[in-house]
């Protein structure tokens, strides 16, 4: 028996709740948000790179559900939204095994893929859990609807997809009936922002979302923009937390081989930082880690930024730089307890 073993056991006699040390591991290699091959392989180089046994030396218990597979409905697709019949049938089978994620008392890892997977991964959450906050880290708003966007891209669009202030800016979508948008725009906080269109700039400014630009970062520091950004979307600390993480929300330098790079994002540093301080909520329920695309850039390129991808997702789930840390009321147990 080890000593994080040993420390549980304590927990459980000392009646302190140990933190959800359940994770399950959903794999979508989907690629079908948008026109770059290659995000797809996605879950296969992020797993090739050992996430499963990386989490394992955090005393996690992982299992992994596989990857997504569906069979894409025949549908004609809606004006300027690219391959709508794989989209809406990818993320319907997607929101329903992350409700059987969080049903078998996990915290759902979701690797993509592309961006519009999130569709999926925050309807499953949101049906689940009922009162959710997310917190969208990425360069990007992805805030278009098929008449605003200018690629038809939907990895583009799955904010406006989700919420319910934005429900009426749609046409009906065939394919999509499954899909009932449930979560209040005020329930969603942006990092990382440094390329929003103007239409999408007009929505956030309208309905006053909250949402903390490179610029803020700068500013405020990250510590203090992730708090402001928590106390915003979940003032009572009582939501199920949800992040959904593009990994173009990082400097290119610190994560090349990605599909829509912005120059002047988040250093590693501070991406390690947000997700540590989410982590520490004890409410992080559900992970997106996406746009990883190995076909993009070169051999070094690819490793760096699935490491990079690596190290955010262990951040998350509770790897710290300080090392393990014992709950408030332990640290002053003589060390022959845990002996």
């Amino acid at each position: 028996m080890n000593a994080l073993t040993k420390t549980r056991i304590i927990f459980q006699k000392l009646n302190i709740r140990y933190y959800n040390d359940k994770v399950g591991i959903i794999g979508v290699p989907f690629d079908k948000g948008q026109k770059k091959e290659g995000v797809a392989r996605g879950p296969e180089v992020i797993r090739a790179a050992r996430v499963i046994e990386e989490l394992k030396t955090l005393e996690l218990d992982v299992r992994d559900y596989g990857d997504i597979v569906y069979d894409a409905k025949d549908i004609n697709d809606i004006s300027n939204m690219s391959e709508l019949g794989h989209v809406a049938s990818c993320t319907s089978r997607l929101s329903e095994q992350i409700r059987q994620v969080l049903r078998d008392g996990r915290q759902a890892l979701t690797i993509g893929g592309d961006h519009s997977l999130s569709i999926g991964t925050i309807d499953g959450h949101v049906k689940e859990k009922g009162d959710v906050a997310v917190i969208w880290v990425d360069a990007h708003a992805d805030l278009n609807t098929n008449k605003t966007s200018e690629s038809g891209n939907v990895h583009g669009m799955p904010v406006a997809l989700l919420t319910s202030e934005l429900a009426d800016y749609w046409p009906y979508l065939p394919g999509m009936d499954w899909q009932v948008p449930m979560l209040s725009i005020r329930n969603v906080a942006y990092i990382g922002l440094r390329s929003v269109d103007r239409y999408e700039r007009l929505v956030i400014e309208k309905f006053g979302i909250t949402a903390f630009g490179m610029e803020d970062i700068e500013r405020y520091g990250i510590h203090n923009v992730t708090h402001m950004a928590l106390n915003k979307i979940d003032s009572h600390n009582s939501k199920s937390l949800h992040v959904s993480f593009d990994i173009d929300a990082l400097d290119p330098l610190e994560a090349p081989s990605t599909g829509t790079p912005v120059r002047g994002g988040l250093s590693l540093r501070e991406a390690i930082h947000l997700m540590e301080e989410i982590y520490r909520t004890r409410r992080l329920s559900a992970i997106d880690l996406v746009e990883v695309n190995p076909q993009i850039g070169t051999k070094q390129n690819v490793e760096i930024t699935v490491e990079a991808a690596i190290h955010i997702i262990q951040a998350a789930l509770g790897y710290t730089r300080r090392g393990l840390k014992l709950p408030t009321g332990i640290t002053d147990m003589p060390l022959q307890t845990f002996q």
